[in-house]
């Protein structure tokens, strides 16, 4: 059954992150600072170079891509929540590339920011913490 938890609107961030800075480091540390630890984000911009997973649901292990050039960011979309106490940025980055095909995947460490603009909105209530979800071998949601 889907799990549904009503949730309340608390503050919103909006800017820009460093340039060269690691993209998931950044969100993460802005959110660790912000004591976000229940939300959503979305960015726009570009990077320098990327890196993604793709989550092999066969072997349960994700498989690296990486882009070693310029691309633009159409879209990255996440959510914040809790693995071990501490916030976890979980995002998918979609990227085109300068024939504007499009590419994308779970953002990993390593992805370096040309230029980047962001909203993170936090919300109130009791935050998803994440853990081992046996069925599928990911860190999903352990929430009743």
């Amino acid at each position: 059954m889907a799990v549904i938890r009503p949730v309340e609107g608390k503050q919103r961030l909006m800017g820009k992150l460093s340039f060269g800075a690691d993209l998931l480091g950044e969100l993460t540390e802005i959110c660790e600072t912000y004591g976000v630890t229940l939300g959503r984000l979305e960015a726009i911009g570009a990077v320098q170079s990327a890196r993604v997973a793709y989550y092999n649901q066969t072997t349960r292990t994700y498989e690296p891509v990486e882009f070693n050039k310029p691309h633009e960011i159409l879209k990255l979309a996440g959510n914040i929540s809790l693995k071990d106490g501490k916030p976890i940025v979980h995002a998918h980055l979609t990227l085109s590339d300068s024939e504007g095909r499009a590419f994308g995947g779970h953002l990993s460490p390593g992805t370096i920011v040309f230029a980047c603009e962001y909203l993170i909105e936090s919300f109130d209530g009791e935050p998803f913490e994440r853990g081992f979800d046996e069925e599928t071998g990911l860190p999903l949601w352990t929430c009743d």
